[in-house]
């Protein structure tokens, strides 16, 4: 009989880690990415090929068992297969949401009411965004925007599907073309200051209030830091922010001509006055205005 030759793999180190992170070992983790890749496997092929212990292989294989993620599928001797990922891993996420549930709850009878008028600061591109998107998907009634469109277009189906359940929305980007982000007849987007124009260092913030309750600033560079919060003066005034971008967005539209005779092309003289040098050398970049 021709002996049988498992195929060699070597576990990527991204995978292993975000399979720890679900909970399992690292020897747990090894065993499935071999099975995976080499399936059915008895307890010798797996720890031979992956360059695992013989007792550990053992012992990952009775608990993967366990978990549902692998099935034995014969004896003398026992070989395993390894369950599908997308059953596995939505098995582990029933589980998990059932698990948090029931923690919630438990804990909510203990804990004391959470102060609205706090300010949280979330750190990290991951944080940021995932704080962003539940808010748009809490939303029941309005959103306010100021944003670049690079940075928006990471939420376009979270807005798309609030603009669907009717939630007035009023964006005000920093974009050539703005068009995409029309979701519906509940939702007005505006060129900042009527030509999208990036300048200063303000480009660079992502404001969204929800329902007049909520709101998030988020700085958008090399490191990703935002506020979160409730506190009512706080939500008005990122409400306001958006709102007077939305007036000056309609009187660019109607007086630009005019008001660039003023103040000069993107309010230059109006900026260059109260900007500090760090801002007005970016407003300068960013323009191309030297004066």
């Amino acid at each position: 009989m021709t002996a049988r030759v498992a195929a060699v793999s070597t576990a990527p180190a991204d995978v292993i880690s975000d399979l720890r992170k679900l909970g399992l070992t690292e020897y747990e983790a090894r065993v499935y990415f071999q099975l995976l890749c080499d399936s059915p496997a008895t307890a010798y092929e797996i720890a031979k090929t992956a360059n695992l212990p013989r007792p550990n292989t053992y012992n990952a294989l009775e608990s993967l068992v366990q978990r549902g993620a692998v099935l034995p599928v014969s004896e003398a001797p026992a070989r395993y297969v390894a369950a599908p990922p997308d059953q596995f891993l939505d098995a582990v996420a029933r589980r998990t949401s059932t698990l948090c549930a029931a923690i919630t709850a438990r804990l909510e009878e203990v804990a004391r009411p959470v102060e609205d008028q706090y300010v949280w600061t979330l750190r990290g591109d991951a944080q940021v965004h995932d704080k962003i998107a539940a808010l748009i998907d809490s939303s029941r009634e309005s959103l306010m925007v100021k944003a670049s469109d690079e940075i928006l277009r990471r939420h376009t189906d979270s807005l798309r599907a609030a603009a669907a359940r009717g939630v007035e929305m009023l964006m005000v980007l920093f974009a050539t073309d703005v068009s995409e982000f029309r979701f519906g007849p509940n939702c007005k987007v505006y060129r900042h200051e009527g030509n999208g124009v990036r300048m200063g260092k303000t480009d660079n913030l992502f404001t969204i209030a929800a329902d007049h309750v909520e709101m998030v600033t988020a700085q958008i560079l090399e490191e990703v830091v935002a506020v979160h919060t409730r506190n009512e003066p706080i939500v008005t005034m990122a409400e306001s922010l958006v709102r007077h971008d939305f007036y000056m967005a309609e009187i660019f539209l109607r007086f630009g001509d005019q008001i660039d005779a003023a103040f000069g092309p993107y309010l230059r003289d109006l900026r260059l006055a109260c900007f500090t040098p760090a801002q007005a050398e970016s407003f300068r970049l960013k323009t191309g205005i030297r004066d």
